[in-house]
């Protein structure tokens, strides 16, 4: 796999903030012509450094507003228990992140709910069930200050 150059880092600086620019406009921006801009592009998506293109919704127009975070203890670290948990909480579409974790929690999960009556029914219906679950730690997000997709190339 190459390495990335200035030239490939301010490519993929643009792109993570303007997914759906022109090759045109892109090549421009980052002094290129068109066509060695356009195979820059395609290498770092062959390579795995462009993994996807989205679109990124916004949360509260889409009836969303409320973020959760849930850390989740479970009985016990063997494969089978971690395996078994991270295939069914991968199933659960409210949950937008988990991240095993080091610390006094297994899991850290990034929740998107409605209010706190929808969070509460998910929490009974799905996380509660959630095998080898022994302790949840909910915190309700109150404002979110820093929110980017942005790696820092």
């Amino acid at each position: 796999m190459a390495e990335l150059d200035d030239t490939d880092r301010r490519i993929l600086a643009v792109l993570q903030k303007q997914g759906r620019i022109s090759n045109s406009d892109l090549s421009e921006r980052v002094h290129l012509s068109a066509s060695a801009c356009h195979r820059r592009v395609q290498r770092m998506e062959r390579e795995g450094f462009i993994r996807d293109y989205v679109a990124l919704l916004d949360a509260r127009r889409v009836d969303l507003p409320a973020t959760v975070f849930v850390e989740i203890t479970l009985s016990g670290q063997a494969d089978e228990v971690l395996d078994a948990f991270e295939r069914e909480v991968a199933l659960i579409p409210d949950v937008l992140e988990c991240h095993l974790m080091a610390g006094t929690a297994d899991y850290l999960l990034k929740v998107v709910t409605r209010d706190t009556d929808h969070f509460a029914q998910l929490h009974r219906r799905y996380l509660a069930r959630l095998p080898g679950v022994q302790g949840m730690q909910s915190s309700f997000s109150l404002r979110t200050v820093v929110n980017t997709t942005a790696l820092p190339v």
